[in-house]
């Protein structure tokens, strides 16, 4: 196989292998918005707060965390918030926690916008050279994506305190994310809000990888030819 179908093969498998985190990036983005953040306090049957916050407290101080982990503000953004009676709003380990939070959202999402360039600037080359190279890349990435996911979704679904626990563990120090039921962080982002955000995560990855699959489903097109003879500028016969 000469250099030039080599580098093809090479950027059909970047294309595949970077759709996944992509993809669950821009879900997870898609979640960490003020919108789905309204539709969960608005939702019926969300827990309400026993320790006392209204439904329109929860927005305006779960607005401030969510803007503070997307935005370029220092800790002190959360740590100057004080509640209706004066005091602090977080305690010093939550804003912690938040800052850890803003980090890994920041570098993920980083490296997903990398990726999204690598894989689109892939997508033109194979385009340009290679017939049917992108829906074969695409259709790959789709595959992966819903096989991980329904992987993730088991493992949920068996054992969610667990799953969710090490997902933690895997990003954060342990004892850094563990709060008291009366802790604002905790009463602001219930148990079932991190149910809705997964589930609406993975839906949102299924949909895309879904739809990704059935418009790049396979068709009888000529594949990337394997022969010497082909030359290095090569198309697809």
């Amino acid at each position: 196989m000469v250099p030039g179908l080599l580098f093809g093969r090479f950027l059909q498998v970047v294309v595949a292998v970077f759709f996944p985190v992509i993809v669950v990036a821009g879900a997870v983005r898609a979640v960490t918005s003020p919108l789905f953040l309204w539709l969960e306090y608005q939702r019926p049957g969300f827990p309400v707060d026993i320790f006392g916050f209204t439904t329109e407290e929860r927005l305006i101080y779960g607005s401030y965390t969510l803007d503070f982990v997307l935005n370029l503000a220092p800790a002190g953004y959360l740590g100057r918030l004080v509640n209706a009676e004066g005091g602090r709003l977080f305690l010093e380990s939550e804003v912690g926690h938040m800052s850890d939070v803003k980090g890994v959202l920041s570098v993920s999402f980083l490296v997903a916008f990398v990726m999204l360039l690598a894989a689109v600037a892939s997508c033109v080359y194979l385009a340009r050279r290679y017939q049917g190279a992108v829906r074969r890349a695409l259709f790959s990435g789709a595959v992966l994506t819903l096989a991980l996911i329904a992987a993730l979704a088991v493992a949920a679904v068996l054992a969610w305190e667990a799953f969710f626990a090490q997902v933690h563990a895997v990003f954060f120090a342990a004892g850094t994310w563990t709060f008291r039921v009366d802790d604002t962080l905790i009463r602001l982002f219930p148990e079932q809000f991190w149910t809705d955000a997964a589930i609406t995560t993975a839906a949102l990855v299924f949909i895309v990888a879904t739809l990704t699959v059935a418009f790049c489903w396979p068709v009888r097109q000529p594949r990337l030819p394997d022969d010497s003879n082909s030359g290095v500028t090569a198309h697809a016969r």
